[in-house]
């Protein structure tokens, strides 16, 4: 697909960039979550130390374990989006604790083979089905290998309750401060889209103004996914709270056609204009600028080209009265796996988390938890790359297991280990949002502390660093073995999709309306950035001898082009349209 010659005058000729920075395609960055941070110290502290004073050991360490699952998931979304995610991980880790439990207590080898078997099919057939389906999957088979592999005294109904109580304090402390800052993830989110903006309007004409406007087209996914709830129809009903912040997204959405259709026209702006998008977010969400906003700086009104003058417009009427329209902008439906692909990944799971139990019960009887629970944590390829992830997954465990060797040796004491409980569990909150290994080694050293307080006082340093090393080489051989072009297809189908929907706007945005128009965009560059993403990913896995992956960088590059192209029609209102 090659987009139309640019006709557009004295254009600077930008470099061919075949590779985008590494920081374009992952997250927006940020400060180093502090918050998480204390709420993992705290999640994982409190249950110990309840335990110490109440003598019921067993209980508080089967909560922490929770309260450490709990910590894996709790990212930064809304609080509503916390809420679900996290009460599904209490709800199915509790029930898989209590179904390998049930297994465990029945003294039958064959009915904790079996119960493990069956909870894999299960994790994997519903692991695909999106995120939270995923997550909860996971954590209903880590259940199942912890349930089967610890035996716990007392009632049966005990420990579920305790795992579900360790998930619980977690999901409080991270959606508490909804009471006061009830929108404070939406809006956010909502002004870094103004922020990129800017910048994307200050880089225009230089070599730079690509990437920027990339940036603000991520920034702008990012609203949309977290906007979404409130945009639908269920939205409207709490609408009287949320109204200042719908009409900021809104505007932020026509905003970004905007500057999409400046960047495209490649002049440099005056200082005017690459103030519009602080006076729009000081006018529509004021108080929440790093510096408070002068209405008095208003930018004054400038003509010229049609992105120029687009913005002007919107500067024009965010200064006027609402015009009570509330458009509905709807992100594509996740297109995820066939169900071929559900059921393979599942009979590879199952097969895995069989071949590690067995030689588990070869090597380590009893107790052999380690090797299964290493295969449900490794093999989720939905998470992103498999190999690196199993890499990161040896990395962090054998820093952790000298971390913890270290911190054991010289601090002694029950009350010194909850608190090297508590400084690791805050290292493993900012690893799940910075980086995979950094997570694994929080979570390493916190499993051998509660692992110690359990019981199990056996020399397992360098035991579970030779069980990640063989469960994480036994699932990259079954993967690639089996399966070896999953992350290539997905990229193909992806890329795929994505330039259709760029097509899909071209041809339509002639004749469409202003929001229908706005919705093609949107969903166009919203798959735009779903497919360099699953790109970049397929890139990081090993490539199959004799069929290496072909560049679909280029083929979305192109129609990024495109759709910047009829953006800059649109804007313009051109009468014919882009082919």
């Amino acid at each position: 697909m090659t987009p139309a010659a640019d006709s557009r005058p004295d254009r600077p000729r930008r470099p061919s960039r075949p590779w985008w920075p590494r920081s374009v395609l992952g997250r927006l960055p940020g400060s180093l979550p502090w918050a998480a941070a204390a709420r993992g110290a705290v999640a994982l502290a409190l249950p110990l130390l309840a335990g110490l004073a109440t003598g019921w050991v067993v209980l508080s360490v089967i909560a922490a374990i929770g309260a450490l699952w709990g910590v894996s998931q709790d990212g930064s979304d809304p609080y509503r989006v916390r809420v679900r995610r996290l009460g599904w991980t209490g709800v199915s880790s509790a029930l898989g604790l209590l179904t390998g439990e049930v297994a465990l207590r029945s003294g039958e080898p064959a009915a904790v083979a079996g119960c493990l078997v069956t909870g894999a099919l299960v994790a994997g057939g519903v692991s695909l089905h999106g995120r939270i389906a995923s997550v909860s999957g996971m954590h209903l088979l880590l259940g199942v290998t912890i349930g089967s592999g610890i035996p716990v005294p007392g009632p049966w109904w005990q420990p579920p309750l305790a795992l579900l109580a360790g998930v619980a304090l977690v999901l409080v402390l991270s959606a508490a401060p909804w009471l006061w800052r009830r929108h404070h993830v939406e809006r956010a989110a909502v002004l870094a889209v103004y922020r990129s903006a800017g910048d994307a309007l200050a880089a225009t004409g230089t070599d730079a103004a690509e990437e920027a406007r990339l940036r603000m087209t991520l920034a702008l996914n990012h609203a949309h996914e977290v906007m979404a709830p409130h945009l639908g129809p269920r939205g409207r009903r709490q609408r009287a709270k949320t109204g200042d912040l719908v009409r900021a997204f809104h505007y932020a959405v026509r905003l970004g056609e905007a500057v999409t259709a400046v960047v495209w026209e490649g002049r440099a702006l005056p200082p005017a204009l690459t103030r519009v998008p602080r006076h729009l977010a000081g006018r529509l969400l004021p108080g929440h600028l790093a510096v408070p906003e002068d209405r008095a700086a208003r930018p004054a009104p400038v003509t010229g080209s049609p992105g120029r003058r687009a913005l002007a417009e919107l500067v024009t009427a965010v200064d006027g009265e609402p015009d009570g329209a509330d458009p509905e902008l709807r992100l594509p439906a996740h297109d995820g796996p066939g169900r071929a692909a559900r059921v393979r990944y599942a009979l590879l799971l199952a097969g895995c988390v069989l071949a590690a139990h067995v030689l588990a019960e070869v090597l380590h009887h009893p107790r052999g938890y380690w090797l299964p629970m290493t295969v449900a944590f490794v093999y989720k390829p939905d998470f992103g790359p498999l190999f690196p992830r199993a890499l990161h997954r040896c990395v962090g465990t054998i820093v952790g297991v000298a971390a913890i060797g270290a911190v054991s040796a010289a601090a002694p004491g029950t009350y010194a280990v909850v608190g090297v409980v508590a400084v690791f569990g805050a290292l493993m909150a900012i690893g799940v949002r910075h980086h995979y290994a950094l997570a694994t080694l929080g979570l390493t050293a916190v499993v051998f502390v509660l692992l110690d307080l359990l019981g199990d006082h056996r020399p397992l340093y360098g035991t579970r660093v030779v069980d990640t090393a063989v469960a994480s080489a036994l699932v990259l051989v079954a993967h690639f073995a089996v399966w070896p072009d999953s992350s290539a297809h997905r990229a193909e189908a992806q890329t795929e999709a994505a330039v259709a929907a760029a097509r899909r706007y071209r041809d339509a945005a002639p004749e469409a309306g202003t929001v229908q128009r706005q919705a093609l965009r949107r969903a166009a560059y919203h798959q735009l950035a779903e497919a360099r993403r699953t790109v970049a990913h397929a890139r990081r896995e090993p490539a199959r001898r004799g069929r290496p992956l072909p560049g679909l960088e280029s083929a979305i590059t192109a129609a990024e082009q495109l759709c910047d192209q009829v953006t800059g029609h649109a804007v313009a209102g051109a009468a014919n349209p882009v082919r």
